[in-house]
């Protein structure tokens, strides 16, 4: 099979051809139909994230079509069109059993601990936990988004930080992440206001329906976003992993307020000095998220099915596996508006 492959940190992937991969027992082969290139792949393909070694084949954001089942499979079929969370968990350990499958202690994670989908297939562990049937007529572009970005803001905005319908939502970051809030939050019935320090990312962000936007360059976000909202935000979502937004988030709520950490803090940003006395007096509640567990999908897909929300916008380039370095690279600086989505494996 095509394969886009790291050989070594930040160098052009080099396009291989690799053997087919062999099928779990209890997972499946799929043939992927699209992978997204997200800012966790370039946490990757950095060096950063320290459960990646080298040579390693990247892309965690994936639906496919399985070609094979392994003898312990029951759920899934050949020719059948299936999505994946990026953390797939066991089912059976406690954490699973309780409904935390992102925080399975053997969980596996394509991309990251085992080879990913920049390639034309990918073998897919824990199939019958872990698969989700796509949707009849999806685009397979969108439904690639669902396997992080979409999902992670889903979980971070309603199972994390419980977002009810009139509250102000401040987003920081205009990224995949980020315009994946602003979408879903509009859909829960939440006013927002979107921070980056890229205008056309804003101009984006206001294509799309925020109520406001804040340029992080220009002025102070914290107190622009609490003056927006008439004393601050209710939600604040920090999506890019970094001290400044992760600071200014904080910052931005109101008393009793909520934020939820979605941006991955990698290399420098690992440990970062918050003001805790923010904290304290304004008697925040903080959350980390990381995915979402396979069984909420079925929320997010009836909203999606219903015409709740519409999140093709999201999707800004389809690009060619070779193109695969050239996105992972636009991320060393402002990247521009939408999310990448790999569709053409053959070139």
């Amino acid at each position: 099979m095509r394969a886009a492959v790291l050989q070594a940190w930040r160098a052009d992937l080099s396009l291989e051809s690799l053997p087919d991969p062999d099928c779990p027992r209890d997972g499946v082969v799929l043939r992927v139909l699209a992978c997204g290139v997200c800012r966790s792949d370039w946490h990757a393909w950095t060096g950063a994230d320290p459960d990646v070694a080298l040579p390693h084949v990247p892309g965690h954001e994936y639906c496919g079509v399985v070609e094979e089942t392994g003898p312990e499979v029951s759920a899934w079929r050949p020719g059948d069109r299936v999505i994946a969370p990026f953390i797939l968990a066991c089912g059976h350990c406690p954490s699973c059993q309780a409904g935390h499958q992102t925080t399975c202690p053997t969980q596996i994670v394509p991309g990251f601990t085992c080879p990913g989908a920049f390639a034309e297939r990918i073998a897919v562990a824990r199939a019958d936990t872990n698969l989700t049937r796509l949707p009849e007529g999806m685009d397979p572009a969108l439904a690639a988004s669902l396997g992080c970005r979409v999902t992670t803001a889903w979980h971070a905005l309603t199972d994390r930080a419980a977002l009810a319908p009139g509250e102000w939502l401040a987003v920081f970051g205009g990224g995949g992440v980020g315009i994946s809030a602003l979408l879903l939050g509009r859909a829960l019935g939440a006013r927002v206001v979107v921070v980056d320090v890229v205008e056309e990312k804003l101009g984006f962000a206001r294509a799309l329906g925020a109520d406001a936007t804040v340029n992080a360059a220009d002025a102070d976000a914290a107190e622009a976003v609490r003056a927006l909202t008439g004393g601050g935000a209710h939600v604040a979502v920090e999506a890019l992993g970094i001290a400044a937004t992760t600071t200014a988030a904080m910052r931005s709520l109101r008393k009793l307020g909520r934020m939820v950490q979605i941006g991955m803090p990698a290399g420098e940003h690992a440990s970062m000095t918050l003001p805790m006395d923010v904290l304290y007096s304004g008697q925040l509640a903080l959350f980390g998220t990381r995915g979402m567990p396979a069984r909420r999908y079925p929320g997010l897909l009836s909203l999606i099915e219903a015409g709740h929300v519409d999140l093709a916008p999201l999707i800004a380039r389809r690009v060619r596996l070779s193109d695969a370095t050239t996105e992972l690279r636009a991320f060393d600086g402002p990247a521009p508006p939408g999310v990448a989505v790999i569709t053409d494996f053959a070139a």
